[in-house]
């Protein structure tokens, strides 16, 4: 799993081989198991995660109680709860293993410290930051200007490995409509 998160890293950045060995000792491995929470609601997110096998998942509880999905971290992802890293204020989301999974964590402490002593780690998260501000737009737009159809082909188009991998009450938690309605859409669609 280090060598993975090591060339995901190169794929980002322009880093040197000693600057890499030097982030790679702050990730320490743990494998988790099927719908185990690495985050609850009320928890403070100090650790971001990369996951090397396996899926997380970070969703939150509306206003009915209803979980309502935000994100999926597959192979080759990182996940956090990001505003509460940033922030260290308490999460409003829960991250929990979909799937049996094994991951590289890093704590808010030691991903800061790294920000302070290699240049290009800066990169590195301006990288992570602006991806996560697109997909979160992105998302949001999607719920503003499409019905339910467009939402359900616009995932089969761009991830179809969350239809593909994961149960239909996550998928329709995802897209935010009803199992029904999903089912519906799948036979149609």
């Amino acid at each position: 799993m280090q060598e993975q998160l090591s060339r995901y890293i190169q794929e980002k950045i322009n880093i040197s081989d000693t600057e890499l060995k030097t982030v790679m000792t702050y990730f320490k491995s743990i494998k988790v198991k099927k719908n185990e929470f690495l985050v609850n609601h009320g928890e403070s997110s100090q650790r971001t995660f990369f996951v090397g096998k396996g899926c997380l998942r970070i969703f939150f509880l509306n206003e009915d109680g209803q979980e309502a999905t935000r994100y999926f971290a597959f192979e080759n992802q990182f996940a956090t709860a990001l505003t509460s890293f940033i922030t260290g204020d308490l999460s409003a989301e829960y991250i929990q293993a979909v799937e049996a999974t094994e991951l590289l964590y890093i704590s808010h402490d030691d991903f800061y410290h790294l920000l302070e002593i290699i240049p290009e780690w800066e990169k590195f998260y301006r990288s992570y930051l602006e991806n996560a501000y697109v997909t979160n737009t992105n998302r949001l737009m999607s719920f503003i200007t499409m019905d339910a159809t467009e939402r359900y082909r616009q995932l089969l188009s761009q991830s179809p490995i969350i239809v593909k991998r994961l149960p239909n009450k996550m998928v329709a938690s995802y897209l935010n409509i009803s199992q029904e309605t999903l089912s519906r859409l799948k036979s149609k669609v």
